[in-house]
């Protein structure tokens, strides 16, 4: 079974039991959920004697997935429950790794003047990218370092990638903005406060531009709104839309501790969220950068919600006492993403890892928000 084939049985909501034979730390740290999955771990070195230990836990009726981190010990141990009788037992071609990587494109709207806007959810890792598109033209935020999938969709779509937009520096995954506009001619964006230390040149993501995507000048405004990193900028949309990076998720709020500055970010954070958002319309929808829990995925695996709806539901919204905020924001925080410190290096262009060592950075769930425990 391919990380695609998974994607749709998970969204759509088809009964699937996981057997997931990687270790319990591995497992417990992230693993696959969502849909009508059941999951549960049994370590592979408890089975190379046989499978007779979980084929009661493995009924005869709903489809069976094994998974491991690569591919190979899955494989094997599919083939033996398969082979004690169980029916429609699968692996996951690629393992985790695969999971991890795979894009799912969702259609998220029209455009005014014409034009669509699309979400690129990262289902295994919680990452979220956008791409903008108005006749011919499109314009990526958050691009993911998957930049393939990307140009396919693209040339699928007969659009020219003109911009390539990240609304901070990440610290949760290797950016394949700039990557992406090098190789085809585009203009990549990057807030200036948070590229101090890039060793590359850039176009700088400003309060002020107006980036026009297409001929019917669709819109993007950049936001400056600090607090998850000093130069995170959001963006609006053709008036309806605001990209919020990582500073205000569906069901939580960004972290302002990955650049190792909690104390002198948490002003800066409180203000974006209860001064600067507050003063935009109700009815723009939300689209963040990321979501850290499954109940976040909405209809199709869409990621989104009005900002008014999340004023009165996002718990990061509800904390009026800045005291409180602030212990909030910087105490008993979920631990750092997987190789951050090494992520943002990589991000800033002071480090070139092989593409084996990128993946294996990468595994993990992102975590870049307060209530992801």
């Amino acid at each position: 079974m391919t990380a695609q084939e998974l994607t749709r049985i998970v969204l759509n909501h088809e009964e699937l039991l996981i057997l997931d034979v990687r270790n319990e730390t591995d497992f417990n740290d992230w693993k696959i959920e969502g849909g009508r999955t059941e999951i549960f771990n049994t370590p592979y070195f408890e089975l190379l004697d046989g499978v007779d230990s979980v084929l009661e836990r493995i009924p005869d009726g709903p489809k069976v997935l094994v998974v491991c981190a690569k591919e190979g010990s899955s494989k094997f141990i599919a083939e033996q429950i398969a082979e004690a009788g169980r029916r429609e037992v699968y692996y996951l071609k690629g393992g985790m790794k695969s999971w991890s990587e795979h894009l799912e494109p969702v259609h998220i709207g029209e455009l005014k003047d014409g034009g669509s806007i699309y979400q690129f959810v990262r289902i295994g890792k919680g990452c979220l990218s956008y791409m903008i598109v108005s006749n011919g033209e499109a314009a990526l935020v958050d691009t993911l370092r998957m930049t393939e999938v990307y140009e396919s969709f693209a040339k699928e779509h007969g659009l020219q990638i003109k911009h390539t937009i990240d609304t901070h520096l990440h610290a949760d995954h290797i950016s394949g903005g700039r990557a992406l506009a090098e190789k085809g001619g585009a203009t990549y964006w990057l807030p200036p406060k948070d590229a101090e230390e890039v060793v590359f040149p850039y176009s700088r993501l400003e309060e002020g531009q107006t980036i026009r995507v297409g001929s019917t000048e669709i819109k993007i405004q950049p936001l400056y709104s600090p607090g998850h990193t000093i130069g995170s900028t959001s963006l609006i949309v053709d008036d309806r839309y605001l990209l919020t990076g990582d500073i205000l998720f569906i069901e939580s709020i960004g972290r302002p501790d990955l650049a190792g500055k909690a104390g002198d970010w948490v002003r800066d954070l409180r203000n974006t969220l209860y001064n600067r958002y507050k003063e935009l319309s109700d009815d723009l929808i939300v689209l963040p950068a990321h979501f850290g829990k499954v109940s976040e995925l909405g209809e199709g695996g869409r990621v989104s919600a009005r900002l008014g709806d999340l004023n009165q539901t996002n718990p990061g919204l509800q904390i009026p006492d800045e005291e409180e905020f602030r212990r909030t924001v910087t105490e008993n925080l979920p631990q750092h993403p997987n190789a951050y410190q090494e992520i943002r290096q990589t991000n800033m262009g002071r480090i070139e890892p092989s593409p084996d060592e990128q993946q294996e950075m990468e595994i993990g769930p992102n975590r870049c928000a307060v209530h992801d425990k």
